[in-house]
């Protein structure tokens, strides 16, 4: 794709979420669409969200569970960027009307200590980067109608990004085996998520690793205080107007995110 073309897919993305209307995938009006390309397009709307204003607070890895993987035919996780204003205060309910097709998954935040400006890191020099782990729940958003997203669309579209919610108890790594830590997900008393850390790439490490290389070795790497969603422990779920869903990961406590009902 071209430049022209990068900045008319950018503007597409950005008109559906400011009116809230879903588009066709990006890939049926542009047959030519790249992983390269697609990524250039989330960079077009990250680099003007930034010149309007916007504060980076963190990344997000994406597609780590190796079936959806093999459903959109890649052999790679994805990224997002995270922005202030996405970030939601635990049990606060989060406004309908910001949303379009939303979807929850738990997983586990990282918050950093210190700064991995290099490429090359290994699961050791993050883990004495790393501050804390919370739980979280991300909620995911596609501007894509349907949710008919192959691996081309989610990533010009932020990684599918929403919002987030962090718990508000940190606990130091050392404490946590995060590769069996269980994680249930419940709507109402009811559960409808289960997992555990292995769907992460096999541990979210190993997920906040390939994120932390992919990001040095474009210039943007973790930074201190910066927050990386490692991946979704289990299954999204879609959420209603009114849903409240508590998450519970063992060895972490639990987290909440409460939606708006719609409003006239």
């Amino acid at each position: 794709m071209n430049r022209i073309d990068i900045e008319a897919a950018a503007k597409l993305l950005r008109q559906a979420c400011e009116q809230r209307e879903p588009i066709a995938p990006l890939r049926d009006r542009f047959p030519a669409l790249t992983a390269d390309d697609a990524y250039a397009i989330q960079e077009h709307n990250t680099q003007r969200r930034l010149a309007e204003g916007g504060r980076l607070v963190g990344r997000k890895i994406g597609l780590t569970a190796r079936s959806v993987q093999m459903q959109l035919g890649v052999d790679q996780p994805d990224y997002g960027m995270l922005f202030a204003d996405m970030a939601i205060p635990d049990g606060e309910p989060i406004g309908w009307c910001r949303l379009i097709q939303p979807k929850v998954e738990a997983e586990v935040a990282l918050v950093m200590e210190h700064d991995l400006p290099e490429p090359g890191l290994t699961v050791a020099q993050l883990l004495r980067a790393v501050a804390f782990a919370l739980p979280a729940i991300e909620i995911v958003d596609s501007r894509i109608a349907d949710w008919n997203t192959r691996f081309v669309d989610t990533v010009a579209d932020n990684a599918s990004s929403g919002a987030f919610v962090l718990g508000n108890t940190p606990v130091g790594l050392r404490r946590l085996d995060l590769r069996l830590a269980g994680m249930v997900m419940e709507r109402a008393g009811e559960q409808v998520s289960l997992g555990a850390g292995a769907a992460c790439l096999g541990h979210p490490l190993n997920a906040a690793v390939w994120l932390a290389n992919r990001m040095a070795r474009l210039g943007r790497g973790l930074m201190a205080g910066d927050v990386v969603l490692t991946g979704a422990f289990g299954p999204m779920v879609a959420a209603r107007p009114g849903d409240v869903f508590e998450a519970r990961i063992q060895g972490l406590g639990s987290v909440r995110a409460a939606f708006g009902e719609i409003t006239p």
